[in-house]
């Protein structure tokens, strides 16, 4: 007895449901169904952009009050929590996301955390990266974080990463951005290498970088400044602070608290 018809996600399946628990159980469904249809065969409702499993978790949710989440498409499931306005369902994602993440998945969360304005999850995720940072650097979600993620982490003191591989990270998401919007390696990064502490290292990196642009002339001589005169207040601008990764003997004068 369904009385509506969707087709969901890039592989469009079809998944039937009843219109009016769905608009009684959230108001975005009561929203986009509308008033009961006429006579014949109603058109589907396309939404394309939520996975099949996740959206049928939803559904599950909406029937049942009730929910079994995967590892797998939590993240998908929260977002469409969110974006359906379905509270309950994303404080059940929350609790399971937090009991379950691990290297693989915290960089995807942190992802969702942001675009979302999830503090708690985000404040977790970070923690979470400040303690396996060498490891988290290395996964695909590492790669896909937005602009805005990415500086929430290089912001940080706590990452337990050496400064040349937290470099070399940055420099590898720059270059996955720039072949997917067809820029610049240097215009993608522009955003948030500011926050890369170049006189953490303990070697200059002028060639690599006249190779593949990606630091500024500016930060350079700023870093090296910073080195040549031994104190971190006389470059202006320069991140002189240390970090919790690996210590260097060079980073004994370099104990600037961050602006």
């Amino acid at each position: 007895h369904s009385d509506v018809r969707f087709v969901v996600g890039q592989e469009r399946q079809e998944v039937f449901a009843h219109r009016c628990l769905l608009a009684c159980r959230c108001n975005f469904f009561q929203r986009l169904l509308g008033p009961e249809p006429g006579p014949g065969v109603p058109s589907p409702v396309v939404l394309s952009t939520i996975p099949a499993e996740a959206f049928l978790a939803v559904l599950e949710f909406l029937y049942t009050n009730s929910v079994k989440l995967h590892r797998h498409s939590v993240l998908e499931v929260l977002t469409a929590a969110v974006e359906y306005g379905l509270e309950e369902l994303r404080e059940l994602c929350l609790g399971f996301v937090v009991k379950v993440l691990d290297v693989e998945l915290v960089c995807e969360a942190l992802q969702v955390a942001v675009t979302f304005g999830l503090g708690p999850l985000q404040e977790r995720c970070i923690a979470f990266i400040e303690a396996h940072s060498q490891e988290a650097l290395r996964t695909r979600g590492f790669l896909e974080l937005s602009a805005p993620a990415l500086l929430l982490l290089l912001r940080s003191d706590k990452l337990c990463v050496d400064e040349a591989d937290l470099v070399l990270a940055a420099r590898s998401w720059a270059r996955v951005g720039a072949a997917v919007l067809e820029r610049p390696v240097a215009e993608v990064a522009a955003p948030v290498v500011r926050e890369l502490r170049l006189a953490l290292l303990a070697r200059r990196r002028e060639e690599q970088n006249r190779r593949e642009p990606l630091l500024s002339g500016e930060q350079i001589v700023e870093a090296w400044k910073c080195h040549a005169l031994r104190r971190g207040d006389t470059a202006r601008g320069a991140s002189c602070h240390r970090r919790r990764g690996l210590p260097r003997e060079h980073h004994r004068f370099l104990d600037l608290p961050l602006k």
